[in-house]
């Protein structure tokens, strides 16, 4: 998060008081990282702020909400680590069945 600078003023404007509720369209769009939406919670949660997702269906005020969203980043982070595997799976057997992967010219 330390890369978006909108969004790091979006939480000194949080942490100054001036807003209460964060909304986005998908939480994939917050963050995608476990760790970093458990950041984020903790510290709306300091602040009394909350986070409302539309498309998600995600609505921190509550212990309902809170729990949800976690779930929610919980199942994407493993989606995302069970590609990884299949992938990296799928290139060791690629190589020992002799297809090496390699950037090829480009022909005209």
């Amino acid at each position: 998060m330390s890369g978006r600078p909108a969004f790091q003023q979006m939480l000194e404007d949080m942490r100054a008081g001036k807003i209460n509720y964060i909304v986005a369209y998908k939480l994939d769009r917050v963050t995608r990282s476990v760790r970093d939406l458990e950041v984020l919670i903790s510290e709306l949660e300091e602040h009394h702020c909350y986070l409302v997702c539309d498309r998600d269906d995600v609505n921190t005020s509550s212990a309902n909400g809170r729990f949800f969203v976690r779930m929610l980043t919980v199942l994407s982070q493993l989606e995302i680590e069970i590609v990884s595997e299949r992938t990296k799976f799928g290139l060791t057997g690629a190589i020992k069945s002799g297809h090496i992967p390699r950037n090829l010219p480009i022909r005209l």
